[in-house]
């Protein structure tokens, strides 16, 4: 499932192509994904100029000037490709369309978007941009680990009474709005935080150290065009690269990257999904 630094990696690869210009023609070549498109989606994206490109959390957001939002999730195999760009210059010769090649948006500026996902875990929707805030995918998130609303006093304060595992607390999407299991991993190692702590057993001093450590993994991963893992792809059909700065995820039976440490990463399973960590680095 793509995290906040690939959704954020697509639309910046969006940015280009999209904002500020007139959809020409949307077309949905079926009637859903994970559930039913909104009624007379194309029509009502079909002539509309993209504003803002935005994100939240997982969540695409085109601001569009009808006053509408389209709400785009990629899921666990969903991927936003372009064609007819190249070079920075725009040409009008696109690939032939593919079985899952689910919705199409040509844009005026001669630009083919393709929502393409073998597996229909995406979804779209779309909203009154006014009542954004209010839709039942956006109303239930935290706030952004990159905004100003998240810093060390609101962490403190909301795993304070928490007693799940430290893992778990932070892949709660109503503590923190983006963070998913991957990045959970490696934010932990970086913490020298077992994940199986309780989130409130751990002192204020070491929950309050995860918030710039948060944001130096998830920045570090948007610079390197986030992780390709399985079906993710970059808007430019390219593997993203911070795999490749793993310290622990997947590397289960390697001995531990922390200089002078002789651990190996060990994988357990927490709430069905695996966690990987350094028994000695990680109390």
């Amino acid at each position: 499932m793509p995290e906040l630094p690939e959704v954020e990696t697509v639309r910046r690869g969006l940015l280009p192509v999209m904002e500020g210009v007139r959809i020409a023609q949307a077309e949905t070549r079926r009637e859903g994904l994970r559930w039913p498109f909104p009624d007379r989606m194309a029509e009502r994206l079909t002539g509309a100029t993209v504003q803002r490109l935005g994100r939240r959390s997982k969540y695409l957001l085109v601001d569009l000037d009808t006053d509408e939002t389209l709400i785009v999730h990629l899921g666990m195999s969903g991927r936003m490709l372009i064609s007819g760009h190249k070079l920075g210059k725009f040409h009008h010769e696109h690939p032939a369309p593919e079985k899952h090649d689910h919705v199409v948006f040509d844009m005026k500026n001669g630009a083919r978007v393709t929502f393409n996902d073998p597996r229909r875990f995406g979804a779209m929707d779309l909203c009154p941009t006014g009542a954004l805030d209010d839709h039942k995918l956006i109303r239930v998130l935290g706030p952004e680990p990159l905004g100003n609303q998240f810093d060390e006093a609101y962490l403190v304060e909301a795993l304070r009474t928490k007693n799940s595992p430290i893992k778990t607390a932070l892949l709660d999407q109503g503590i923190i709005a983006g963070l998913g299991n991957i990045y959970v991993c490696e934010v932990l190692f970086r913490a020298g935080i077992h994940p199986a702590r309780k989130a409130a057993k751990i002192s204020k001093q070491r929950v309050a150290s995860l918030v710039p450590i948060i944001r130096d993994v998830l920045s570090e991963a948007i610079e390197s065009g986030g992780s390709s893992l399985k079906d993710y792809r970059q808007a430019d059909g390219d593997l993203g690269y911070f795999q490749h700065n793993f310290r622990t995820y997947g590397r289960e039976g390697e001995r531990c990257v922390t200089s002078g440490c002789a651990g190996q990463i060990t994988r357990i399973t927490q709430s069905g999904r695996s966690t990987f960590y350094c028994p000695q680095c990680q109390r």
